[in-house]
């Protein structure tokens, strides 16, 4: 096997080095200084997660079940290992030994690099590309707020598709292992959403592939390709059979899975489904990154307009100082924002050339990507298209902020561009590359110069003065101008010099290495302000769960029970859950019933009991839902005269003296209300029949997040009724050893018939969906690894060292 050195190799080595160097540089805080970025939504996991973390490190096991949120759930979504697992062995490998997240990162440019050089594009026009792909703003901001496995998942896409776009190319064993193997890593990282958007990526180029090469290749040829891809899936798929297991169990019973009260519908309600839909014109925010204004809370400088009006209107100097850092400049259709989705004006320049110099198939793949991936972030601002598929697409309704579509944009667009730009230069479409450059060029004018057509007011605008709006809208107009003439300046250099390119002025590799950087500065510059220096601390975590006083006057009570954290309400809190057993939480899938709790019961009963309390009366007793799952403290702050002690806490099991009989889920939640939950339990009879009141005392005696152990005396048989979430699979209750059928009561809650005497309870959790399946899944990924290694030998083998397309 001959090779050259310099030629086959020494690029790519290049490549990958300077990659790395790239992300070194970036995040050196991270990489010399052993800081972390400071992501609030990671914050809010660890602490979620430090129960189950905790019970693995003191005795080796999976709890799988956490009480530390939302009054209890399983933690397959949380944190889940499994043993004999290499995925973490292989990121490790993958990645030369670089810190989570920033890791992936640098494989996402690799990946890029490959997917590229597999579609014929020269490595110095592939790395141009690559840093594309991966130093575009939606992955940086989500680097900011903490998504890192929606980033992970967006930069596996690439070498997925390596793996296809391969297999069609007849390297099928090689292609195959190698979609097994980003499949494998993308499950990895449990970003479904991402992952579903993965799927209609590689079905777009599917299609497209089969509808060019049938005639040519003929249906058998087609058939053996597809076998493989199929093995491909399979095998991915049987490397994470763990994960996919325990996740379809527990969609069945989560906010994402079927609705339990009957006027509620399947799956996520639009509302909320669609909150972060991106607008239609914002989707400019690609070419112009300051199009909408930047992000909900922008630095403006100290000649702004605002700061003027500000100092005009007599504010005070902190008071200006503060505003003007944190101006709410973003007037689009979303919430809020943490800044622009911008990938480059230079790489949204070169897509665009693709529609006249892109092969055929390529521009109909790609162009096809960008446009459906558009429209679906759109969201509510097209629902004519939205809704429907919405309603009808299989398990879209799973999902929300469709915004996050546009991952799959900035996918598609480096891809299109750069082989758009080989095209070019191969080729020498002077004539196209003028047309695309003029027609970009000449757009971003239009909207430099005409900026005034715009309203440039938003939601953030409400409750303002008109003298703060109007000085917001001109620094907007000002913001767009000034970003419109920030991008025709950069379309004008990468113009410049395709041009001398192919009028033989500068070779190849000049136009390569002056693309990359001209793509590299602007995409630098635009994300400094969003993640920056002042983004990385020694420790976050120590500061932000630092005991504070409420803290320390809950953790004197040793005895089981849970706390409200009413500082950052129910669906957004994150703390209490660090110490305690919490009814707040942070997670996107929640369990169905206990959001219906939330809901229908939880936010009338706090509302009106803080209403109660403002005038000085505490109504614990009004407090049903949160006193049948023992909530013993309530925090309203974090001095210790901020927490309040509810003695109407009904502990952690009771006999109740009254079973009421009900016939849905909707009868049995309002009954929650109106029942004295300490005396009373609610029943549905068609489900659970003959079930009747007893007597007796019951006491809990020992606490895993995984398995409880109760003594019951009982007088007389009849329900006991425990305050723990109710899930149908994978608990099993024995009592005496004998196991028993868990009753749902209340709506939510574990019941058992217990007969008269005294008893030992276990409850213990073990589902099938984890033990079952974990020897298989490691068995699997082992076999990837296998094949990738014959892959490589077969393909290296027989064509001298070179992998082409």
């Amino acid at each position: 096997m001959t090779l050259d050195f310099k030629k086959d190799w020494l690029p790519h080595i290049l490549s990958v080095a300077v990659f790395y160097v790239l992300i070194v540089a970036y995040f050196s805080p991270v990489v010399f200084e052993g800081m972390v970025i400071f992501q609030g939504d990671i914050l809010k996991w660890e602490a979620t997660a430090k129960e189950i973390m905790d019970f693995r490190e003191a005795t080796g096991e999976e709890a799988l079940w956490t009480n530390s949120m939302f009054g209890g759930m399983p933690g397959y979504f949380v944190s889940m290992e499994f043993p004999g697992d290499i995925t973490n062995l292989l990121v490790s490998i993958l990645t030369l030994g670089l810190p989570h997240p920033i890791n992936g990162l640098f494989l996402g440019m690799v990946s890029m690099y490959i997917l590229l050089l597999t579609f014929g594009v020269r490595p110095a026009f592939s790395a141009v590309g690559s840093v594309a792909f991966v130093f575009n703003s939606y992955n940086f901001l989500s680097l900011a707020a903490g998504h890192n496995a929606k980033i992970w998942a967006v930069c596996l896409i690439p070498i997925i598709l390596t793996g296809i776009h391969l297999t069609f190319k007849n390297k099928r064993l090689l292609g195959a292992a190698i979609l097994a193997l980003g499949l494998m890593l993308q499950l990895k990282f449990n970003h479904v959403q991402i992952t579903y958007y993965t799927l209609i990526i590689c079905i777009i180029y599917s299609g497209v592939q089969i509808a060019f090469l049938w005639r040519k290749e003929g249906l058998p040829s087609l058939a053996k390709t597809a076998a493989f891809l199929l093995i491909g899936g399979v095998f991915a798929l049987g490397s994470n059979i763990g994960r996919l297991a325990t996740a379809l169990e527990y969609s069945t019973y989560s906010t994402r899975g079927a609705a339990t009260i009957e006027s509620k519908s399947e799956g996520l309600d639009k509302e909320y489904a669609f909150g972060w839909s991106n607008g239609i014109m914002e989707s400019f925010t690609l070419l112009i990154p300051d199009f909408y204004g930047g992000g909900s809370n922008t630095p403006l400088g100290d000649d702004s307009e605002l700061e003027k009006a500000l100092r005009a209107n007599g504010a005070d100097p902190g008071q200006i100082a503060a505003y003007v850092q944190n101006a709410p400049t973003y007037w689009g259709d979303q919430p809020f924002t943490g800044g622009p989705i911008y990938g480059g004006v230079i790489l949204v320049f070169l897509a665009f050339l693709g529609i006249w110099a892109a092969p055929k198939e390529t521009l109909i793949t790609f162009g096809s990507i960008i446009v459906i991936s558009l429209v679906l972030s759109w969201g509510k601002n097209l629902s004519s298209v939205n809704y429907l598929l919405f309603d009808y697409l299989p398990a879209y309704n799973k999902f929300r902020a469709v915004s996050m579509a546009l991952g799959m944009t900035l996918f598609a667009i480096p891809v299109l561009g750069m082989i758009a730009l080989e095209k070019t230069i191969q080729e020498n479409k002077l004539k196209d590359f003028l047309i695309a450059a003029g027609s970009v060029a000449g757009l971003i004018l239009i909207f430099g110069l005409g900026a005034g057509i715009f309203r440039f007011t938003g939601m953030a605008d409400q409750g303002l003065p008109d003298w703060l709006v109007d000085a917001l809208r001109e620094d907007r107009k000002s913001m767009l101008q000034t970003s419109a003439w920030r991008s025709l300046g950069f379309v004008a250099l990468a113009a410049g010099l395709i041009y001398f390119a192919m009028k033989g002025k500068i070779n190849d590799l000049v136009l390569g290495l002056g693309l990359f950087a001209l793509v590299l500065i602007d995409l630098w510059t635009i994300n400094r302000p969003y993640l920056n220096d002042n983004s990385f601390q020694e420790s976050p975590s120590e500061s932000y769960f630092s005991e504070t006083p409420a803290d320390a006057e809950i953790s004197k009570d040793n005895s089981y029970f849970r706390v409200i954290d009413l500082n950052e309400g129910i669906t957004q809190a994150g703390r209490a859950s660090y110490r305690f057993h919490a009814i707040g939480g942070y997670h996107g899938a929640k369990m169905r019933r206990f959001q219906d709790l939330i809901d229908f019961r939880i936010n009338p009963e706090l509302s009106k009991f803080i209403s109660k309390a403002q005038e000085g009366e505490f109504d614990y007793a009004g407090l049903n839902s949160l006193n049948m799952l023992n909530t013993k403290y309530i925090m309203a702050g974090n001095a210790a005269n901020a927490v309040f002690e509810n003695p109407e806490a009904n502990g952690p099991v009771w006999v109740p003296e009254r079973i009421i009989a009900v016939g849905s889920n909707e009868e049995e939640i309002q009954s929650i209300g109106e029942i004295e939950v300490a005396e009373t339990a609610t029943v549905n009879s068609e489900e659970y029949p003959g079930i009747k009141a007893g007597s007796g005392m019951a006491e809990l005696v020992s606490y895993e997040p995984n398995r409880l152990v109760y003594t019951i005396s009982m007088q007389e048989e009849g329900l006991v009724v425990f305050s723990e979430i109710f899930y149908p699979v994978g608990w099993t209750a024995t009592i005496d050893g004998d196991e028993a059928e868990i009753i749902r009561t209340n709506y939510l809650l574990r019941g058992l018939m217990v007969p008269a005497g005294n008893h030992e309870v276990e409850f213990k959790f073990s589902p099938t969906s984890y033990t079952a399946t974990k020897t298989p899944m490691v068995i699997f990924q082992y076999l990837i690894v296998l094949a990738l290694g014959a892959g490589l030998f077969f393909t290296f083998n027989n064509s001298n060292g070179r992998v082409k397309g």
